[in-house]
């Protein structure tokens, strides 16, 4: 009986172990861009955009990339991207000037849709509740956030930075690292998160309409530390992950977790190797961050961390309909998360 007993727990042990294996596989690099924006719309249609005004699509689920460098724009930070289809995506440029560009015929031509030459802008990313609805925000302003939302799916966009009501402190703002300290759902909660020299999460549950602010006490107090990445698989399970970008190596309180939307966060049994710019739920269980010292995964929800790979990327994303995982960072780089 102990014989037959051996091999099948020898056969679970194994096969729990490649059910759980993960790889970063190679698509695409050698491009003089950053990217840090990136939409995976399903397993075929893939969006990426970056510095100096590049962008990218993969229609073969990113077997080949088709790029261009928008003209008129080599000068932009593109440092997020959403994408709704093969032809329909929406552009998000960084610092001054603030621009948002549209295209709906897969990139040929881009239309600039908002423009915003104040010396006080800088957007930091966005998100949509669902293809038509959409919220950007950014930096302070008179202390309070930008807040810029859609109803039509990108081709206009209306203030609503007086929904929000609650006050930045000086030195509280945000990261446009990944294009993922924003959040939305699609029931019309709403997640961003500030560093700095304070640290919150600001949530809405009615499509940006009114706004409620909880403290996150991820590492913070310097311009350079705090959360730089939020996810939520739920509306209460969530993760916050980031550091201190100018201490990339540094573990300390770099990764939190809460199970009530953000009001209250515990930290875990073992976090991430570093400064994380991006993290992502691939399911309930399994998470993924990347920053640029590497990339790291945990399989029981956010708990514990291990080393996935040396290789760090700038942010990684889901698709919205389907499982494609695809991660992109300095040079052109682009990997898909290989299962």
């Amino acid at each position: 009986m102990m014989k037959s007993i051996i091999p099948f727990f020898l056969f679970t042990i194994l096969f729990c172990l490649k059910a759980h294996s993960q790889s970063l596989i190679p698509l695409e690099s050698g491009k003089s861009t950053s990217l840090r924006g990136l939409s995976v719309v399903d397993d075929t249609v893939a969006w990426a955009s970056g510095s100096k005004g590049w962008t990218a699509r993969s229609n073969n689920g990113g077997k080949t990339w088709s790029w261009k460098q928008i003209p008129g724009y080599e000068n932009l930070d593109f440092r997020d991207i959403e994408a709704f289809s093969a032809n329909h995506a929406i552009l998000l440029s960084a610092g001054t000037p603030a621009v948002i560009l549209l295209t709906t015929d897969g990139g040929s031509v881009w239309k600039e849709v908002y423009r915003n030459e104040s010396p006080d802008i800088f957007l930091d990313g966005m998100d949509f509740w669902d293809a038509e609805r959409g919220l950007i925000y950014g930096d302070p302003i008179n202390g309070k956030l930008v807040l810029l939302k859609t109803s039509d799916g990108g081709t206009s966009w209306q203030n609503i930075s007086q929904n929000n009501t609650i006050g930045l402190i000086a030195g509280e703002a945000s990261f446009a690292a990944s294009g993922t300290a924003i959040r939305c759902d699609s029931k019309g909660n709403t997640w961003i998160a500030t560093g700095g020299l304070q640290s919150r999460i600001f949530h809405s549950s009615d499509y940006g309409n009114s706004w409620k602010a909880y403290a996150c006490p991820i590492i913070q107090g310097k311009s350079s530390t705090g959360p730089f990445s939020i996810a939520f698989y739920t509306k209460r399970r969530g993760i916050a992950v980031g550091g201190d970008y100018l201490i990339d190596s540094s573990r300390v309180n770099n990764l939190l977790l809460t199970r009530d939307g953000g009001k209250t966060w515990k930290r875990p049994s073992v976090s991430t190797f570093g400064y994380r710019s991006a993290v992502e739920y691939i399911s309930k269980k399994v998470l993924i961050a990347t920053g640029p010292t590497g990339t790291d995964w945990s399989v029981d929800g956010g708990r514990t961390w291990r080393k996935l790979s040396a290789e760090g990327y700038n942010t990684i994303r889901k698709a919205k309909t389907g499982s494609s995982v695809l991660l992109t960072g300095l040079n052109g780089r682009i990997s898909r998360l290989e299962p």
